[in-house]
């Protein structure tokens, strides 16, 4: 099939899937228009073609292109885009998944489910998470809210209240407005990591070490990070099974059965166990907003960055501090931890995401039988919803992206996106050292630049040499 035809087959599908799942966009419920049977019978002439995959890889390989079909890593050639994520195995699938012909907003929802497995400290299901993307097809700008969601109240019976979680319909809703590929494809590396086993990264097992002790007093969450009594260690294999199966869930019976189906009352009844007592009535009701960006003139490129209920509005402080030689500003308060990716495609597409638990493992329960962690519900006692910061640089003329930033580590979360942007277009310091100089502690910050064209030769990538992420691609 070709490339043409397979993304058609796949945004039928793909908007089939966001009208069950439902998304919030400027405030009202987002349901896709039902499409009338003239597209329903393009769908399936489309995918008629698909046995001529042979003959395009044949053809591929004749001329000089890939021999690798649509939709698996090795299709593309050249250059594929850059990613930059503080876990290197989330990395290393984001940029698998630009190598079989994805866009950002693919890689990350990608890199973003894999975290929920390899850094479940700082993403989960049971968390969220915030993320701005760029649409050079359609020159659009969005920013997607998908913070674990509040409650109410402290339901009765609750010693550890849960936070409704957001992260797998966020994902879903960044993957349904920019994504390409089918989204079983998006969630399928993560249930296969979590099913076989996945070496212990640094970045968990320093997380692990600073609070095992509580964590390990669940005995849910001990037969996982301590499995036969021995606690995980940096290398050793990280098996989830329970979360497997819940991925392979939702990739088989959709987002949607997450928060208001079979699955949803499953997360109700275990959650009252967890003593998070999350209701179905409160998962059907939390849906991600697409919401416009703030946004800010740089000469003819503009700066865009998360709504102010994201980060108080301390992204573009720090990204202005920093531009004038001024110390980046930190967030005051006591937050929880989180943790940051971006990507960008080979089309000039970016997405900047940070996610969180609310607090590193959440509230330390783990969900019976679904093998995710409960983040608590934010306003609730001594909780504070974290700032999340992200920021974009785009040229509205080139239709293309060019910086990609986010940053992580509680209050200095929004300087660690907005200080080293500062620092690079402000300053002109080099990117990797504007990384590694712009934001100030515990703030560590991933980003990507371009400037001069969407190439190898124009584009860099860079984390933050204090963290434990991983830069790769360009090539």
């Amino acid at each position: 099939m070709s490339s043409t035809a397979a993304g058609m087959v796949h945004e039928v599908a793909r908007n089939q899937m966001a009208s069950a799942s439902g998304f919030r966009m400027g405030g009202t419920l987002f349901r896709t228009a039902p499409r009338g049977p003239a597209m329903a019978a393009m769908a399936l002439s489309l995918a008629a073609l698909a046995g001529c995959s042979t003959v395009e890889r044949v053809g591929n390989v004749l001329g000089g292109g890939s021999s690798a079909p649509a939709g698996q890593p090795g299709h593309v050639r050249g250059f594929l885009g850059n990613v930059v994520a503080e876990d290197p195995r989330a990395a290393q699938i984001a940029r698998d998944i630009l190598s079989a012909g994805g866009s950002a907003a693919d890689a990350a929802a990608a890199a973003g489910f894999t975290l929920a497995v390899t850094l479940p400290s700082r993403a989960g299901l049971g968390g969220g998470g915030a993320c701005l993307a760029y649409d050079p097809r359609r020159n659009e700008l969005e920013s997607f809210l998908f913070q674990p969601g509040a409650r109410t109240g402290i339901p009765a019976g609750a010693d550890r209240p849960a936070a409704v979680p957001m992260m797998a319909r966020g994902l879903f809703t960044l993957h349904a407005r920019q994504g390409r590929l089918p989204f079983e494809q998006i969630l399928a590396p993560a249930e296969q990591l979590a099913r076989v086993g996945t070496p212990v990264s640094r970045a968990l097992a320093a997380d692990f070490a600073a609070v095992s002790g509580p964590l390990l007093a669940d005995p849910v969450s001990r037969a996982v990070f301590a499995p036969g009594g021995a606690p995980i260690g940096e290398g050793t294999s990280l098996t989830q099974l329970e979360l497997a199966s819940t991925l392979a869930a939702l990739r088989s019976t959709g987002v949607g059965d997450f928060h208001q189906g079979g699955l949803a009352r499953r997360v109700e009844e275990a959650s009252a166990a967890a003593g998070g007592f999350l209701t179905v009535a409160e998962m059907r009701a939390a849906v991600p907003q697409a919401a416009p960006p703030v946004q800010e003139r740089l000469g003819s490129d503009l700066i865009s960055v998360l709504p102010a209920s994201a980060d108080g509005g301390a992204t573009l402080a720090a990204f202005r501090a920093a531009a004038s030689g001024q110390p980046a500003p930190v967030v005051g308060g006591s937050f929880g931890a989180s943790t940051a990716l971006v990507v960008q495609d080979r089309d000039g597409g970016a997405v900047a995401c940070a996610f969180t638990m609310n607090n590193l493992f959440g509230t330390g329960r783990m969900v019976s039988g679904m093998g995710f962690l409960l983040a608590p519900a934010p306003g609730l006692g001594s909780v504070q919803a974290p700032p999340l910061g992200a920021i974009l640089v785009t040229s509205p003329g080139a239709k293309a992206m060019r910086y990609a930033g986010a940053g992580s580590g509680q209050g200095a979360a929004p300087a660690a996106a907005g200080g080293p942007a500062g620092l690079h277009f402000g300053r002109r310091v080099p990117l990797a050292q504007a990384v590694a100089t712009g934001a100030p502690e515990p703030g560590r910050g991933v980003a990507i630049s371009c400037q001069g064209g969407i190439s190898a030769s124009s584009c860099t990538a860079a984390a933050d040499p204090r963290g434990f992420g991983l830069a790769t691609g360009n090539n």
